[in-house]
């Protein structure tokens, strides 16, 4: 079924309200009513809608697993101070990898569903409420006996992350007897998203359920020392479609000294030789300023240049690229173009203050995303090693 750009982003709005009426639709996308009703009809023909009321055609979705917590975020208003008190602003959003992943997913347009573990108490109520109207399915969340997890990050007044604090109890807490109701979900997902802040445990089981099924999995490393908890869990036997780490993930991935390379990236290069050996297909290594590389087990390596920002807060910028990634692929998208997709996603991301870009459309990523295509056509094309 081949649905064009506007059909795509009239399910996106239906997926968050079914109930929603054409002309509600056309304010959205800033078009008619008469245009949203043809869409509508073209939908109906092509069985992405069933009937009246807009019930849509199910689809498998992406299952994601992780962390889903209250971010509290302090920006400085100028540049900070240590050991001393520091002038600043304070804002409450929800947040955790997994949430913040699944969240741009579904505004994208994918269904998504979240596997998290949340406290009984009014920050879990409240955390759930924000999730579901998102347009997430939260019928696997973990209602659990630890308080709702918290991520507390310090900006610096140029919006650059100085230090964070997390309480993850609750998704520590959330262990393989917690999945198991979940089996079938998973073993049926059309992608399977892992955050790297799940017990090994966990993770395992997570992984074995989707190699058996033959589900393609996305794994976030998240830091250094949960990259190096999750290093054993990569083996041949038990594949993973794509690990998406930062160099210093890298190194702690693989044992390798990833941080000295020269400049010319071999250490990195070899390291995710290494990821291959033991299973993962894809290795998209975040090189900071520099962009990304990203490095398939056949198709040797691609350099991509990270697009041009305005930054005012680079929280979330991770998750918006890897649930944009992903969305991509699920569209059709290979790899490399996925992975483009991605930095646009994050490049508006880091261009406001939320943590997850509230108006993030598939058009809006697609409009930032074609001068960068127009400018790299001028030019060589991506580097590639093999």
């Amino acid at each position: 079924m081949m649905l064009t750009r506007r059909e795509r982003e009239v399910l996106a709005l239906l997926r968050r309200d079914p109930l929603a009426g054409a002309q509600a639709i056309a304010d959205a996308l800033g078009t008619t009513r008469a245009a949203v009703n043809v869409h509508l009809s073209n939908l109906g023909k092509k069985g992405a809608i069933l009937g009246r009321g807009y019930i849509l055609r199910q689809e498998h979705a992406v299952v994601v697993i992780g962390g889903a917590n209250v971010d509290v975020k302090v920006r400085s208003l100028a540049p900070l101070a240590y050991r001393t008190s520091n002038p600043g602003h304070a804002h409450t959003s929800p947040g955790g990898v997994a949430r913040n992943v699944a969240e741009n997913l579904a505004r994208l347009g994918t269904p998504t569903h979240l596997i998290a573990a949340v406290g009984q108490d009014p920050a879990g109520e409240r955390l759930l409420s924000e999730i579901q109207a998102t347009g997430v399915r939260i019928d696997h969340v973990h209602r659990g006996a630890h308080p709702t997890g918290t991520y507390t990050a310090v900006l610096d007044a140029d919006g650059e992350l100085a230090v964070a604090v997390a309480d993850m109890a609750a998704t520590d807490g959330l262990g393989p007897e917690h999945l198991q109701p979940a089996r079938e979900l998973i073993g049926n997902a059309s992608m399977l998203v892992l955050d790297g802040n799940l017990s090994s445990p966990a993770l395992a089981y997570a992984l074995d359920i989707a190699s058996a099924a033959g589900v393609q999995t996305v794994i976030d490393p998240v830091s250094v020392p949960k990259a190096a908890l999750l290093a054993p869990l990569l083996a041949a036997g038990r594949p993973v479609f794509a690990v998406t780490p930062n160099v210093a993930e890298l190194g702690a991935l693989t044992g390798r000294d990833t941080l000295r390379d020269n400049g010319d990236d071999r250490q990195v290069t070899e390291a995710v030789a290494v990821l291959h050996e033991r299973g993962v297909q894809y290795a998209w290594v975040r090189l900071g300023e520099r962009g990304s590389l990203l490095s398939g087990a056949e198709e040797g390596v691609t350099f991509l240049d990270a697009p041009p920002a305005e930054v005012q807060d680079v929280t979330g910028a991770g998750d918006a690229m890897l649930g944009a990634f992903v969305h991509a692929l699920l569209t059709g998208e290979d790899p490399v173009a996925a992975a483009r997709y991605g930095h646009a996603a994050a490049a508006l991301t880091v261009a406001t203050t939320a943590t997850v870009r509230p108006d993030l459309t598939p058009r809006l990523v697609e409009d930032a995303l074609t001068p960068r295509l127009v400018e790299d056509a001028r030019h060589a094309p991506p580097r590639r090693t093999t």
